[in-house]
């Protein structure tokens, strides 16, 4: 390990410290939590056999997989209701707004959280939303039905069949050209695809997409909601 290595993993550890030593005096969790999330300093490591990426394609921060690491770090002191709400559904356990969030985890953060927000939260509910389109396309029948619906809905949206373009990001990400694709890895595809549609598309179309992802992801929200209140009733 380098010297720069080493110093980020000694704050990470500074961090994880933090964090118990705020839970044990009897602090909220959440805000302790995110100040830690402020304190880390590696963009990416190995815990076990599982690799973490927190900083997708050099640019997006995938805060809630930073949360999970330093929850996980906690070994069960936070009430298991309230973090499996914000990992699996993005949910804190008390209201904060946009500028408080900014405020604990750091403008740097911030800025590539909205990188993440945008660049993969949205491109997967852009690629739904037009994967949803075609099954209705063919299930009235209309369009080819030959070409998978990922492969599809790919040139739809980017112009050109995933499987090429997932050839390309391999090459550019010196990535071997292998038949599967790890977890972290599809989240960089993601944001790779993202840059790259906003590069290849005029922006009207770009904005017209946006907003088709935005609002796939309120109606995912919506049903959300409504399967909750229906179990809570």
């Amino acid at each position: 390990m380098n010297g720069e290595e080493g110093e980020r993993a000694l704050t990470c550890e500074e961090a994880l410290a933090h964090l118990r030593q705020k839970v044990n005096d009897g602090d909220p969790w959440f805000p302790a939590l995110l100040e830690a999330v402020a304190l880390w300093r590696l963009p990416d490591e190995t815990v076990g056999e599982r690799r973490h990426c927190y900083l997708v394609g050099g640019e997006a921060f995938d805060w809630l997989l930073l949360a999970e690491r330093l929850a996980e770090s906690l070994d069960g002191a936070i009430p298991q209701e309230e973090r499996d709400t914000l990992l699996f559904r993005g949910r804190p356990p008390v209201e904060i707004s946009d500028d408080e969030f900014k405020g604990l985890i750091g403008e740097a953060k911030h800025k590539a959280h909205l990188n993440y927000l945008y660049g993969v939260t949205v491109e997967e509910a852009l690629q739904l939303a037009v994967e949803e389109e075609l099954h209705k396309e063919r299930f009235s029948h209309c369009g080819d039905h030959s070409a998978p619906i990922d492969e599809e809905a790919s040139s739809r949206i980017y112009g050109k069949g995933r499987a090429e373009l997932l050839e390309r990001f391999r090459e550019e990400a010196n990535l071997p050209q292998v038949d599967s694709i790890a977890y972290s890895d599809l989240k960089g595809f993601t944001y790779w695809l993202f840059k790259y549609r906003v590069r290849n598309c005029d922006r009207a179309r770009v904005a017209s997409d946006t907003r088709k992802a935005l609002l796939q992801l309120s109606r995912m929200e919506s049903i959300r909601r409504h399967r909750s209140n229906r179990l809570s009733a």
